[in-house]
C-alpha cells in the first residue's frame, strides 16, 4: 500500500537527482549571461563609433563643397568690389568677404580637427572591434558547452520533471504546501531515520517517536530540531527512480 509519504520521499529523491544534474552546469549559465551582456555593450560600442566616423565622413565631403562654394563666392564678390558706386556699397561687400572668409577658416579648421579625429576614432575602432571579436568567441565557446551538458541532460530531465509531475498530483494540498516550505531551506526535504536519528540535522529522537513513525506510515511526522519530513525504512523509494 502507498501513503503520502511514499509520494513525498520519492519527490524528494527526484528533486535531489535533479539538483545534481543542475550542479553539473556550476556557474556556466551565470557566466554565458555575463559574457553575453558585455559581448552587447561592445558590439554597441563598435556600432557607435562607426556612427560616428560615418558623420564625420559626410561632415568631411560636405565641408570640402562648402569651402569650394566658399571661396567662388569671396572671388565673385572680390570683382564686385571694384563695380561699386559709392563707398555704402563697398563696405557692405567688404563686411560680406570678411564673413565669407570667417566662415572658410572656421570650417576649415574644423575640417583639420575633424582628419585627426577620424585617425583616433580608426584606432578606436579596431581595438573596439578586437574586444568585440573576443568577447563573441569567448561566448561561443561558452554556449556551445552549456548546449553539450543540456543535450546530454535534456532527456534525463525530462523524465525526471515528468515523474515528479506524478508525484505532486498525488499529494494532498497541505502535503505539497509542507514540501515546498521544507524545501525553501533544505534540498533533501524529506530524510530516512537512521539508528533513531534525524540523517538531515542527526539529531537524536527518542525510540517512542520512531516506532511511532514506523506503525503510523499514513501520518507525516517532521522532525524536532530541523523540520525535515521525516520516513523509515518501512516506506520504499519508487524501484523505477532508481533506474534513473
Amino acid at each position: 500500500m502507498e501513503y503520502q509519504l511514499n509520494y513525498l520521499a520519492s519527490l524528494s529523491y527526484l528533486d535531489l537527482q535533479h539538483d545534481e544534474l543542475q550542479e553539473e552546469y556550476g556557474d556556466l549559465p551565470r557566466k554565458v549571461e555575463e559574457v553575453r551582456i558585455k559581448a552587447k555593450k561592445l558590439k554597441d560600442l563598435v556600432d557607435e563609433t562607426k556612427t560616428i566616423i560615418k558623420n564625420n565622413k559626410k561632415f568631411a565631403k560636405e565641408a570640402k563643397v562648402t569651402l569650394v562654394e566658399l571661396k567662388t563666392k569671396e572671388e565673385k564678390l572680390a570683382k564686385q568690389q571694384f563695380k561699386v558706386k559709392n563707398n555704402k556699397e563697398f563696405d557692405a561687400i567688404t563686411q560680406e568677404i570678411e564673413f565669407v572668409q570667417n566662415e572658410y577658416k572656421r570650417i576649415s579648421e574644423e575640417l583639420a580637427t575633424n582628419g585627426l579625429k577620424e585617425e583616433n576614432l580608426k584606432a578606436t575602432l579596431e581595438e573596439q572591434d578586437a574586444n568585440y571579436k573576443e568577447a563573441k568567441a569567448e561566448l561561443k565557446d561558452l554556449e556551445k558547452e552549456l548546449s553539450e551538458i543540456s543535450e546530454d541532460q535534456n532527456d534525463e530531465v525530462k523524465k525526471i520533471l515528468k515523474l515528479r509531475n506524478s508525484y505532486v498530483k498525488k499529494l494532498t494540498t497541505e502535503n505539497s504546501e509542507l514540501y515546498n516550505r521544507i524545501r525553501e531551506y533544505y534540498d533533501d526535504a524529506v530524510v530516512l531515520v537512521k539508528r533513531n536519528s534525524c540523517t538531515g540535522c542527526y539529531s537524536q529522537m527518542p525510540a517512542q517517536k520512531v516506532v511511532e513513525i514506523r506503525t503510523h506510515l499514513d501520518q507525516i511526522y517532521t522532525c524536532e530540531h530541523c523540520g525535515r519530513i521525516l520516513y523509515t525504512d518501512d516506506i520504499e523509494i519508487d524501484k523505477k527512480l532508481l533506474k534513473l
